[in-house]
């Protein structure tokens, strides 16, 4: 099972919407046939380790990271070429969070003679898949939060300048975690001050597999967070490849001229509902989940970090610290309100 979840790592960038699956294949200790999904639309990875396996896969033993899925997508159901093979045994890591799979796929081996063993590795695939997971349980994207800041926990000075308080190290992992996410969020604050691209522009290594990496990396999904459609035309993040989405209120789409120069730049703008006067972080989200947003990476100030935070909307931090100071009077890590109590 080890080695499905190495496996399933090889499509860290490229199985959106999709969960990261492997498959091993084995009579006795041998290995027979072994697979992984790539990208949603093609054969999933039992079906690639049957292909390998041929013949062999009579009788055999199949380790996979998630249990087969028993429903027809985008590809015909796995059960179906699992019992085809005649297979004797499945063992599976984590279950489907997926409704339409959700033991099901598991009920339709034993259903068909099948041994069947859930649970190994169980947490190790869950972690893999964090973002398809929370997507099928909750309709929302897990969110990665993604900071920088100084040893007196600081991002930027009291100007505004927040370029580059970390080192090429960091930026170099940052393209990583860019890589993996279905889409990066950020405010109209960053994109007014900082005019950052956030795409990825290195290849991606495949997690242990140095030197594997896609051709062409997978651009995710830009996103603004505008209430007045401020963002301009020309701004960097319009210029590179993949698809760029405006969140805005309702009331800015009265500036019918701001928003037909975004259009006509190909963006995609959407409207969320305000709540105290800033667009619903929530809403948001759950408009992410319905665009199939498994991993949502945020790279934005204070103030839109520390609402995620303040509202126990993120998953997770991300957090790099540089070896400098940058001194009171530069900007806060989080813009949160003071606790009256330690114990708050």
């Amino acid at each position: 099972m080890q080695r499905a979840l190495g496996l399933a790592e090889r499509g860290l960038a490229s199985t959106d919407p999709n969960p990261r699956v492997g498959c091993v294949i084995t009579q006795g200790e041998r290995i027979v046939g072994e697979g992984w999904h790539e990208r949603a639309g093609e054969a999933h990875a039992e079906v690639k380790a049957l292909e390998a396996a041929g013949a062999q896969a009579a009788g055999a033993t199949v380790y996979v990271t998630l249990e087969p899925c028993s429903h027809h997508g985008r590809t015909p159901p796995c059960v179906e070429a699992l019992l085809e093979a005649r297979v004797a045994r499945v063992v599976y890591a984590a279950t489907d969070p997926n409704p339409e799979v959700n033991g099901r796929g598991a009920a339709a081996l034993r259903e068909g003679g099948v041994e069947v063993e859930g649970g190994l590795l169980e947490r190790e695939a869950l972690e893999l898949n964090c973002g398809f997971v929370k997507r099928m349980r909750e309709g929302r994207p897990w969110v990665r939060v993604k900071l920088a800041m100084s040893l007196d926990g600081r991002t930027a000075l009291g100007t505004g300048e927040s370029r580059w308080i970390t080192g090429e190290a960091a930026r170099e992992d940052v393209q990583q975690w860019r890589a993996r996410s279905s889409a990066i969020l950020t405010g109209i604050g960053t994109v007014l001050a900082d005019d950052p691209m956030l795409d990825v522009r290195a290849p991606v290594e495949a997690a242990g597999q140095p030197g594997t990496a896609a051709e062409s990396p997978r651009q995710p999904l830009r996103v603004v967070l505008d209430s007045h459609l401020r963002t301009p035309p020309g701004a960097r993040l319009l210029t590179g490849g993949g698809e760029v989405m405006v969140l805005t209120a309702q009331s800015s789409l009265k500036d019918v001229q701001s928003g037909m120069r975004l259009t006509a730049r190909g963006v995609r703008i959407e409207t969320v509902p305000e709540v105290n006067g800033r667009l619903s972080l929530g809403a948001a989200l759950d408009r992410l989940g319905e665009l199939e947003i498994n991993e949502l990476q945020v790279e934005a100030g204070p103030t839109v970090a520390g609402e995620l935070v303040r509202h126990s909307l993120a998953d997770e931090l991300l957090l790099y610290v540089a070896p400098r100071l940058l001194g009171d009077e530069a900007r806060p890590l989080l813009e949160l309100p003071a606790p009256a109590f330690l114990s708050e």
